[in-house]
């Protein structure tokens, strides 16, 4: 029995690397993230509770970015690239619209 929950379990979670290319980002509405959003006041907890977790990259200084998408249309999306202080506080944030080039998801 308990062999068959090994495999059952090692099927499950090989079936879900074969179920296409994984999103960078959280996806989320860019008018939503555009009003929650605010570089110097928006805080890790905030973005947390607005739009969940996502990738991010987090630096020996103490400084993380994180990475969140809205979509563009015909399968692109827009990336909205934050970086957070020490503190998680908001310091920047880049939006880089996709590339005719960008490979659609």
């Amino acid at each position: 029995m308990k062999a068959r929950i090994a495999i059952l379990g090692a099927v499950l979670a090989l079936g879900g690397c074969a179920t296409g290319s994984q999103e960078p980002g959280t996806i989320v509405a860019e008018d939503r993230f555009a009003q929650l959003v605010v570089p110097g006041r928006t805080t890790r907890a905030e973005l947390l509770a607005a739009f969940g977790p996502t990738k991010s990259v987090r630096f020996d200084s103490g400084m993380e970015t994180w990475l969140y998408e809205t979509p563009a249309g015909a399968g692109r999306h827009t990336e909205l690239v934050l970086l957070l202080d020490r503190a998680g506080v908001v310091q920047k944030m880049r939006r880089r619209p996709p590339y005719p080039t960008d490979p659609q998801r």
